[in-house]
């Protein structure tokens, strides 16, 4: 059965493309789930007015998340840990605590997004990654200093 993909969607292909699948799979699956369209020539013009609303929407997110990217990548934290002998952290500062750092600061930034590739267990200047969007990400800087006693 032929359909037209509503969605990117991995192992098929991109918006606005016509593929050709098993007809229960299409009936079944991407039909129901609004992945597809069954093939016409209605759908196709449908799918063009889609395609340009999508792409509207992608450019505004990228744009949005570009100018966050560059207010991110000047921002500084300072995060304060209890340290032992050889700057050692008691615990470690996590991707968890750098986003409660950014909050205050009035970035919400959802955890997740933060990159920090294995917890910060010792005192100094890091460049964490934040992936804003798959196409756009930015760096925040976290100083991590002794607690004073």
């Amino acid at each position: 059965m032929k359909v037209i993909l509503r969605k990117n969607y991995e192992g098929l292909g991109e918006i606005g493309k016509v593929v050709d699948v098993r007809d229960g799979y299409a009936r079944n699956f991407l039909i129901p789930q609004n992945v597809a369209y069954p093939y016409s020539p209605g759908h196709v013009k449908m799918i063009e007015n889609e395609k340009k609303a999508y792409q509207a929407k992608l450019n505004r997110e990228i744009h949005d998340a570009e100018t966050l990217a560059q207010k991110l990548n000047a921002v500084e934290l300072t995060m304060e840990v209890q340290a032992g002998e050889e700057d050692k952290l008691f615990g470690s500062v996590t991707s968890q605590m750098i986003a409660d750092g950014l909050k205050e600061k009035g970035f919400e930034v959802d955890r997740r997004r933060i990159e920090l590739e294995e917890p910060i267990k010792t005192l100094g200047t890091y460049k964490v990654p934040i992936r804003l969007h798959q196409q756009v990400s930015a760096e925040v800087g976290v100083v991590v200093v002794k607690k004073p006693e």
